[in-house]
């Protein structure tokens, strides 16, 4: 397969990108496996006792007639002031450029930028279509349009939802009596609804009850029990400062107390109840400050509810999905500020062993606006204020690696003295900008992809080279793990949206019993429902289902993804701890692109690419089809060649094509973002 050794990125030499899935044994290995894969799946005629290809499933294959979903649109008078706000972040960093000697990369042409702008806004390549529009559209201002577009589209929302999925660690079930999904669904709708970042976490950082009836408490109870990893977790996510090692000693590299921290803990440590502690008539413990309440004041009628669910089970009148869904119908936050004590072992001169701390902030002052709330209250009110600068510091920070995918300072998530950004100047400004635009996360993003810089090619960066970044361009980046996804499911799917994931109205049905006003039949038939709902959500799923792969986008598929599944193989966060999503090159990845069924499908009659190679009528065509729908351009004349030459070897034409795309998907090209 000569392609596999010779091709090379359309306008850029093939060695500017990282040497990932191009070694002499990986070409060997896709020479044998591709001869092997697409010689099964040639089209041709077959006995009728051959196994033959599976079918996809019909619902993917037509296009959707309807709205995907509801989204906030974006403002179009305010372009001339994303403009001017994108020109002055330009004009910071050429001043930088000329103090350092640093060369800007070259300008994307339109094929290298429409490409980036799908999978950076709507995490995924463009369709042959969509490139087309976009490549043949005359307009001097089209790129701006095309960035619009993209930013009110299902793409975007579906995008950033994994993004923040994975800073969030969005789990289906993050432990056995939590149910995450409306929590899940609460996020994903928040961005479509572009909901203002301080007020979205303000409304986690706040909320009460149960996940059913408040989803935002789903954060609060990610850390259900565990108070003091609470406070760790909830500074780095939206302070982007660890404090993590003073909960046990002052900070060896930073300035945090061990006192500091537990100040902190002081006003987060809202009450949790445990659904096993209520059901055994046992006391809700808050964790650290070992304050306790009667679980029978919260919740007086779940220890009868449970003795009698514990003997239907014992009886075989219910299965033991009940208990399972008592547990996670009780669960919910609740304030009850209380006395919170240094740990036993605390050894420094400023305080004793389980003295009581008084409840401070890391910095500045709670608002006096709040000074008599809630100590969660105030906490949040303090997290979320505009005078607290490094809230609004850390999230610019992150949307701008988000963008460029290098932050101002790094890791993004631990600013501390010794860290200095490395623009210090545009850090602040940043800043600035979030707070004018009072924390509209889309529209800071969208003058952050209008600047130059953003649509100039991708520079490789090697974060362990000690070299500085200049930002002279986005920082050369593979596709993530659902970007990859993605972008495979539209060379399949006409219809991406077969399958996507309830709302929080879909389920209230079936989960918002309230355990403490329902006797026991009341509380059995709203376990029915439940079941019920469940049972009609994955007969939808199964609509789009195809080898047990469901062709629907990666946010609605499970959360994380099975260990088998090709999310997993390319790195998709586990999600147990904070953005555990990896880019290390692995040997399953290269396989599972070479003969995984989602490669097979794009080989099956009714994907997207099949069909519309099959519509051309010669061999020049069908190479420019395959060419504009993986790599979103035409081949030169010499890659024409090759390619042309390998359709022609192939054991029959359709073989030769399924080489071809097998090719593609394994080049770097397809698999970063230029």
């Amino acid at each position: 397969m000569t392609i596999r050794m010779h091709y090379a990125p359309g306008r850029s030499d093939d060695s500017r990108l990282p040497h990932a899935f191009s070694s002499r044994v990986l070409v060997a290995v896709c020479l044998l496996l591709g001869a092997v894969n697409s010689a099964a799946w040639a089209a041709k005629p077959a006995p009728a006792d051959e196994w033959k290809p599976p079918k996809l499933p019909a619902a993917v294959q037509e296009k959707p007639t309807g709205p995907i979903m509801q989204i906030a649109p974006i403002d179009r008078s305010r372009r001339s002031e994303v403009n001017a706000a994108a020109a002055k972040i330009d004009a910071m960093l050429q001043a930088y450029w000329a103090e350092n000697d640093a060369t800007l990369s070259a300008k994307t042409d339109d094929h290298e930028f429409v490409r980036r702008a799908y999978l950076e806004l709507a995490g995924r390549i463009p369709t042959i279509d969509e490139a087309n529009a976009f490549c043949n559209a005359s307009s001097s201002t089209k790129r701006e349009a095309l960035i619009d577009d993209l930013l009110e589209s299902p793409g975007y929302v579906s995008h950033f939802y994994n993004f923040w999925a994975d800073i969030l660690r969005l789990q289906e079930r993050p432990s056995r009596d939590v149910w995450f999904e409306p929590y899940m669904a609460w996020v994903k709708q928040s961005i479509a609804d572009n909901t203002p970042y301080d007020k979205w976490v303000y409304e986690m950082l706040t909320a009460d009850g149960r996940i059913s009836e408040n989803p935002a408490a789903g954060f609060q109870l990610r850390d259900t029990g565990m108070p003091l990893a609470y406070v760790d977790n909830t500074t780095r996510v939206f302070l982007c400062t660890q404090i993590g090692c003073a909960q046990c000693h002052d900070h060896p590299f930073d300035r945090w107390t061990q006192q500091e921290f537990y100040k902190l803990a002081g006003l987060t440590s809202g009450i949790r109840y445990d659904a096993k502690q209520v059901l055994f008539g046992g006391m809700a413990d808050t964790g650290a400050g070992s304050a306790f309440q009667k679980p029978d004041e919260l919740i007086p009628n779940l220890g009868e509810i449970g003795f009698y669910v514990r003997q239907a089970i014992d009886d075989k009148k219910l299965d033991g999905g009940a208990r399972t869904y008592l547990q996670m119908s009780s669960r919910m936050t609740s304030n009850m500020d209380d006395e919170f004590r240094l740990p036993h072992d605390y050894r420094y001169d400023d305080a004793e062993p389980l003295d009581v701390v008084e409840p401070g902030v890391l910095w500045g002052k709670i608002p006096d606006a709040v000074a008599e709330a809630d100590n969660r209250t105030r906490f949040a009110t303090w997290m979320t204020s505009r005078s607290n600068r490094q809230f609004a510091r850390a999230i610019a920070n992150r949307m701008w690696k988000k963008v460029m995918g290098v932050g101002l300072v790094e890791p993004v998530d631990d600013f501390q003295e010794g860290n200095i950004p490395a623009l210090p100047e545009l850090l602040e400004h940043l800043t600035d900008e979030m707070l004018r635009l009072d924390f509209d996360l889309r529209e800071f993003v969208r003058v952050l992809v209008s600047t130059d810089t953003y649509q100039r090619l991708a520079v490789i960066y090697d974060p362990t080279s000690g070299v500085n970044y200049y930002f002279t361009g986005p920082a050369l980046k593979r596709m993530t793990a659902e970007q990859l996804w993605d972008s495979l499911l539209t060379l399949v799917a006409a219809n991406e949206w077969v399958y996507q994931r309830p709302t929080g109205k879909d389920l209230a049905p079936g989960i918002s019993v309230d355990v403490s006003t329902v006797n026991f039949d009341q509380f059995v038939e709203a376990y029915k429902m439940y079941k019920q709902i469940r049972g009609d959500w994955q007969k939808k799923r199964n609509q789009a289902n195809f080898q047990g792969l469901v062709l629907a986008r990666a946010s609605e598929l499970p959360q994380p993804s099975p260990a088998t599944h090709l999310l997993q193989h390319f790195g998709q966060g586990d999600r147990d701890a904070i953005e555990t999503a990896r880019q290390v090159a692995t040997v399953p990845q290269v396989l599972a692109l070479f003969n995984g069924w989602m490669t097979h499908a794009m080989l099956t009659p009714g994907s997207v690419i099949y069909d519309e190679v099959a519509k051309q009528k010669n061999i020049k065509g069908a190479v420019d089809t395959i060419f504009l729908a993986v790599l979103t351009h035409k081949p030169d004349a010499e890659i024409r060649r090759l390619a042309e030459k390998e359709i022609k070897e192939g054991v029959t034409p359709a073989a030769g094509c399924g080489d071809l795309i097998w090719s593609l998907l394994n080049t770097r090209e397809f698999m970063f973002i230029e």
